[in-house]
């Protein structure tokens, strides 16, 4: 490892550059980049995810499954948990601490030459997002992998990692999410997203409202690439509540799969795996050759999803889950409902000033129902964090009864709140569901002894 860097060093030194929700509407300095470092986007396949909600879970469907039939992986992800490493992981694991500070050792004089370049013409440096978009493709070509699964930022068009051209391009469900910068509808939302269809690609989507599928299936047309759309040409056929999560059965372009466990919560999982086994198919064979079942059971077993609908502790139940939208936690309550049998469920919320607080808490309200009778607010120790005291407020203007809420500006302390009140419950089946911002999730999954991912 470097004497000049470590882990923590480079982070920190990351963080001083543009933050990750400022991220520039651009490409040219990308590909400025990926020019001075010999193209490493250039060098392996790609599948790439982007749509609002199920991203991350999908993709790392997409990576077992690669694994699974003896492919060496690539995948970048984001937000982190835990350490930054995660976002960028090699055969399914965080990259080493080593590899890490080697690769951006390697890259950085490269970086600064476009810095430079960036500066002289009035233009911000390389962002935060940028330099880790770039450090993972540069990670990725130095192993190398035989394909990399990459999760967009934000949008498509303009996001760093459209830099990179998918062989397959996945969209799951479009819904109203950063709309100050995608627009203020799913088909504007859409828009940005169809960025990643590429020529020579492949186009794989989840179930779409039918706007945005219209412009999906336009971009498609336009560029001259196959597609499949879940509930046209694949799906969810079956699927049971089982111990840990679900057992589905999928039909896919090319052929039948059944009694897949899924150890994660939730009918929007079961999609997940859906659009994850097509995109598979689509890989492997244009959507002609059918996978070896046994093969794919095995990969969806291994699957893990951190800090979605995750139990982190029992007596009582102890959910993280980061339903940072409303849609998210709509899905999110549905899950809750089907797969525990809450008889009282204590809500801990935290959001960020970016999200729609309003529209998240209204749909708390409307998909828990009765079932949630307490709520908690807080917030992470993220500068973009809401001030606990203010979501009260607005729960209170929204119906929510004064008598049900607690502040507690520390997480730690919220926790303990809602652990209280869950095992206060009689009949001993209370439970606590810590959700809202990715980094309110974050934090507790360490404070509950469940860091890293």
């Amino acid at each position: 490892m470097s004497d000049e860097f470590s882990v923590e060093s480079v982070y920190a030194e990351l963080l001083g550059r543009a933050p990750e929700n400022k991220m520039e509407p651009r490409l040219a300095p990308l590909f400025r980049a990926m020019d001075v470092l010999g193209e490493p986007n250039k060098a392996f396949p790609i599948v790439h995810v982007t749509g609002t909600n199920g991203k991350t879970s999908t993709a790392r469907m997409i990576e077992a499954g690669l694994r699974a039939h003896g492919l060496s992986t690539g995948r970048y992800t984001s937000p982190h948990l835990s350490k930054v490493t995660e976002r960028i992981s090699i055969d399914g694991a965080p990259v080493s601490d080593e590899t890490f500070v080697r690769i951006w050792d390697e890259i950085r004089p490269y970086l600064q030459i476009v810095d430079k370049e960036l500066v002289a013409e009035g233009q911000p440096r390389l962002t935060y997002f940028e330099c880790l978009t770039i450090l993972g493709f540069a990670i990725f070509a130095d192993q190398p992998v035989d394909v990399a699964v990459i999760e967009v930022g934000l949008g498509g068009i303009t996001d760093a990692t459209n830099v990179g051209d998918g062989q397959v391009s996945v969209v799951t469900p479009i819904s109203l999410d950063h709309t100050d910068l995608l627009g203020d509808t799913t088909e504007d939302i859409a828009y940005e997203k169809a960025g990643i269809i590429k020529p020579g690609g492949f186009l794989v989507s989840a179930a779409q409202p039918v706007d945005a599928a219209q412009v999906l299936l336009d971009k498609a047309r336009e560029v001259g690439v196959p597609y499949r759309f879940e509930g046209v040409e694949f799906g969810v056929e079956a699927r049971s509540v089982a111990v840990g999560g679900q057992l589905v059965d999928i039909r896919g372009l090319a052929g039948r799969y059944t009694d897949l466990l899924i150890p994660l919560h939730g009918a929007h999982q079961a999609e997940n795996a859906a659009v994850a086994v097509a995109a598979l198919e689509a890989f492997f064979g244009g959507g002609d050759r059918e996978l070896n079942t046994d093969l794919l059971r095995d990969a969806f077993a291994t699957v893990t999803s951190p800090g979605r609908l995750e139990v982190v502790r029992t007596a009582p139940t102890i959910i993280v889950d980061a339903g940072h939208n409303p849609d998210g936690v709509r899905v999110s309550a549905e899950a809750i409902l089907e797969s525990f049998t809450f008889s009282k469920l204590v809500v801990v919320l935290g959001v960020l000033k970016e999200k729609d607080a309003e529209a998240i808490l209204r749909q708390l309200k409307e998909s828990l129902g009765d079932l949630a009778e307490e709520f908690c607010f807080t917030q992470s120790e993220s500068p973009r964090a809401v001030p606990a005291a203010e979501l009260a407020e607005l729960a209170v203007d929204l119906g929510f009864g004064e008598e049900n809420i607690h502040i507690a500006e520390r997480l730690d302390d919220a926790i303990e709140w809602a652990v209280e009140r869950a095992e206060a419950n009689d009949d001993l089946a209370g439970g606590v569901l810590i959700t809202g911002s990715i980094t309110v999730v974050a934090e507790a999954r360490v404070l509950l002894g469940k860091a890293g991912a």
